[in-house]
């Protein structure tokens, strides 16, 4: 059997492990922090709209100069 201290490679992949780890969870944290302190934005500002429809007849100028 082994002995766990001689076998380098184990302790190197645990420690990248550990680390890739570490990494994970303190960027989870630096974005929670930062999403909480940023004041809600509004992209697309709200403007009232106004639409206009108008009807044509066969008989109107406008529909015989459009056809």
């Amino acid at each position: 059997m082994s002995d766990w201290t001689s076998l380098w490679y184990v302790w190197l992949i645990l420690l990248t492990v550990f680390l890739l780890l570490l990494c994970g969870i303190s960027a989870s944290c630096v974005r929670f922090c930062c999403r909480k302190k940023r004041i809600p934005v509004e992209t697309f500002p709200r403007h009232p709209c106004e639409l206009a429809g108008i009807g044509m007849d066969s008989d109107s100028t406008a529909h015989s100069t459009v056809t």
